[in-house]
């Protein structure tokens, strides 16, 4: 099964997440890139109003893939508007991992309707996981919270 990790990262901590498990298990890696990042507390607005703010084209033909992993930054509860804008993208039929990554709550709250956002492009949520990440002199510990 061919499989893609697509991540957003606004202070790397989802990024060295995406880039760890790439490598474990030798996945394919891209990451999303805002065409204009907005500030911080705009962002977390936005991503509490599930609204989406543009992202560059992607450049992996999403339709080759079986599998989908997508890991999103946790604001508010919420996946942040970049990522809001890739469930649009996402081509139908495809298998999503959902992988929410916060520094520390979940996305207990969000959790239905982000996987709504996902079943409406007619894709199915094969995993949902809240991950908690620290940092510790540049070590990443990872605790599952969900």
């Amino acid at each position: 099964m061919k499989s893609i990790i697509l991540f957003y990262s606004y202070t790397g901590n989802t990024k060295a997440l995406a880039l760890k498990m790439a490598k474990d298990e030798n996945l394919d890696l891209e990451e999303i890139y805002e065409l204009k990042k907005p500030l911080r507390p705009i962002g977390l607005y936005l991503a509490f109003r599930r609204k989406t703010t543009e992202i560059w084209p992607i450049k992996a033909p999403l339709t080759d893939y079986d599998r989908i992993i997508i890991m999103s930054p946790v604001w508010g509860g919420h996946p942040v508007p970049a990522i809001n804008r890739l469930f649009s993208l996402l081509p139908s039929g495809k298998r999503v991992d959902l992988i929410m990554v916060s520094g520390g709550g979940g996305t207990k709250k969000s959790k239905k309707k982000t996987m709504e956002l996902v079943n409406k492009r007619r894709c199915s949520v094969i995993e949902y996981t809240d991950v908690k990440v620290t940092r510790d002199n540049g070590d990443l510990t990872t605790t599952i919270l969900s």
